[in-house]
């Protein structure tokens, strides 16, 4: 895992790597279930406690290192966190509220003594703040001092916490140690693709596929919660215990052995929801590193005969991975010297039409299937009239103005490539609507009101706004900080950004330019010769230094897809070596052709 610590290098970084175990017979026992089985509600499975007991408090301990053993249990949410309740008297461990909040701080807190005398002593907790954890298991990225104020007393002998702030509060150290990050799954507004729906989880291997499939029945956190749908709300329920593919129980997702679970109440789904439902099911599982195969029932017979002999795998539902490869049907463009090219084996080429017969482009989007080209030009007007047009065409083809600015930023396409959003003058979001049948565009603004209200939200300028393959959220810079928010279609056809959270906080430098590489991950660039490109999960919790090798500070700007990520930096543009980040060896490499300040990488939305 990794820690949110804005600039501090990840000291526990490791990625879940989901695995499949195919070609595994299953046994003729496993078709159905005894008639008496009741129905059991998926959001009420039962959750075992993680151990068969904390290990109770050092006798004689010092109040200042009780004190410290405390931090460290409370990072235990077992048994309402009962390892943290052994530190205090009894009525204080009776009374304490740990359900209050959940407060991640960067180190172990400064523990400052303000008294002590005979069997009193009082202390002050002070850390800086880096994250919340939801009853939900949802992260979100803060900033601020934390300050507790922390009484104790001698109670037979032995120092206890008599009073205590409520809530939990522990070290990023610890909580990196305790829970482990998961990805729940969704469906997008257009059925198409599965939204990731990050969590961070404490429990034991062989009880996590019960809670990985409860999480996901009670539903998505409450921001996409209007957004997104689920497959396993009511009356979706589960016909029997979670077990191997099999039938046998215990140890459930540890090894082989596959995955078996019995659903009721979905009589009604067609073919197509039953296997958006199995995609929930077995890339929530296959994230969480929970081989297969899946052996998904319905009602004691299989979720679709198609998979009754072998059970369900992860390729059987990739397509609707929003962190899987896509198609990159045109492959790598780039601007160069204002000029829209392509590069291929053979070469650099460049297009027809206007996008390759113009000198005064200065960024340029394309849509993902290649149909479509925005792109940002020098007006060539003097001021003050606006210095910036936006142009939309077909690739190859002719383009023409559709808005004007002072400022413009880089266009970028939603996965259908019905729309490219940019933002105009800073603090206009604008979507340009392409009808395919007719060829006509129209401009639409994006209501951006939701993002400024309260502590913390964006402030003005907004510097890109670069919507998520699943169309679901959409990764934004303001005012140099990076932000994702949810995408909003109103009633009335229009769009809205709402509940932005923020990423990769306490950065040193501005960001400059952003990326999604799958759907719960970011590539940004900043300004500055430290670790001038990172990655960020979508809920502030991962954030993963890039390596630097072969850059040349200032990188300018990032452009990435699941399978490759390329940056534009003072001299040229480079690929990222190494698809695998948990390897030392990644370097950035130049991309032959693509030399010089004004070369800009360009990827299909």
């Amino acid at each position: 895992m990794t820690s949110a610590r804005g600039d501090r290098r990840d000291r526990h970084g490791a990625a879940l790597v989901a695995a499949v175990l195919a070609g595994l017979m299953l046994l003729t026992g496993c078709a159905s279930l005894p008639e008496s089985s009741a129905p059991q509600a998926l959001g009420t499975i039962n959750r075992a406690p993680t151990s068969q007991g904390p290990t109770p408090p050092i006798s004689g301990r010092d109040p200042d290192l009780l004190l410290g053993d405390f931090l460290t249990a409370s990072a235990d949410p077992t048994d309402r966190h009962a390892a943290a309740r052994q530190y205090m008297a009894p009525e204080t461990a009776a009374s304490w509220n740990d359900e209050a909040s959940t407060t991640i701080v960067d180190d172990r807190p400064d523990t400052l003594r303000e008294s002590r005398s005979g069997d009193k002593a009082s202390y002050v907790l002070r850390a800086r703040k880096v994250g919340e954890l939801a009853g939900d298991g949802g992260y979100r990225a803060v900033e601020g001092t934390l300050e507790n104020k922390i009484e104790m007393s001698k109670i037979d002998g032995e120092w206890r916490i008599t009073e205590l702030p409520p809530g939990v509060v522990m070290d990023n150290d610890a909580f990196v140690k305790s829970y482990h990050h998961y990805v729940l799954n969704y469906i997008d507004p257009g059925s198409s693709l599965l939204v990731p729906d990050p969590r961070w989880i404490s429990v034991p291997r062989a009880q996590l596929t019960e809670r990985l499939i409860g999480m996901l029945a009670e539903g998505p956190q409450a921001a996409i919660a209007p957004v997104v749908r689920n497959q396993l709300a009511q009356p979706v329920s589960l016909r029997g215990p979670i077990t191997k593919a099999n039938n046998e129980p215990g140890d459930v997702g540890i090894g082989i052995g596959g995955v078996r679970i019995d659903f009721a109440g979905i009589g009604a789904l067609g073919p197509r929801d039953r296997e958006l439902l199995a995609a929930q099911v077995v890339l929530t599982l296959a994230g969480a590193d929970i081989l297969g195969p899946y052996v998904l029932l319905a009602d004691g017979k299989p979720l679709d005969d198609r998979y009754a002999a072998n059970g369900w795998s992860v390729a059987d539902v990739d397509q609707y991975s929003a962190s899987a490869p896509g198609q990159n049907r045109i492959g790598l463009h780039a601007l160069r010297n204002g000029t829209l090219v392509q590069v291929t084996p053979d070469g650099i080429v460049t297009p027809s039409g206007s996008f390759g017969e113009a000198t005064n482009l200065q960024s340029v989007g394309i849509s993902a299937d290649g149909q479509f080209v925005a792109a940002v030009a020098d007006s060539g007007k003097p001021l003050p009239e606006p210095a910036r047009t936006l142009l939309i065409g077909n690739y190859g083809a002719k383009a023409f103005a559709v808005a004007e600015g002072a400022t413009i930023a880089r266009p970028s396409w939603t996965s259908d490539g019905g729309a490219a959003w940019t933002v105009i003058d800073g603090d206009r979001v604008v979507r340009a609507v392409t009808d395919r049948a007719t060829g006509n565009v129209t401009t639409e603004d994006v209501d951006i009101s939701a993002l400024f209200d309260g502590a913390g939200a964006p402030r003005a300028p907004i510097n890109e706004v670069v919507v998520s393959r699943t169309g679901v959220r959409a990764a934004l810079i303001a005012d140099g900080k990076v932000y994702v928010a949810v995408v909003v279609r109103r009633p009335d056809g229009k769009y809205a950004l709402t509940s932005p959270l923020p990423l990769a906080l306490g950065l040193s430098s501005r960001a400059v330019s952003l990326s999604w590489v799958t759907g719960d991950t970011v590539m940004v660039a900043r300004e500055g010769n430290v670790d001038p490109v990172f990655t960020v999960s979508i809920d502030g919790s991962q954030f993963s230094p890039v390596t630097s090798q072969n850059l040349t500070p200032p990188v300018r700007v990032v452009t990435a897809a699941p399978a490759t990520q390329y940056v534009g930096d003072s001299r040229a543009v480079l690929q990222l070596q190494t698809a695998d980040p948990t390897r030392n060896d990644r370097f950035w490499r130049e991309v032959p052709g693509l030399t010089g300040e004004r070369v800009v990488p360009v990827l299909p939305s």
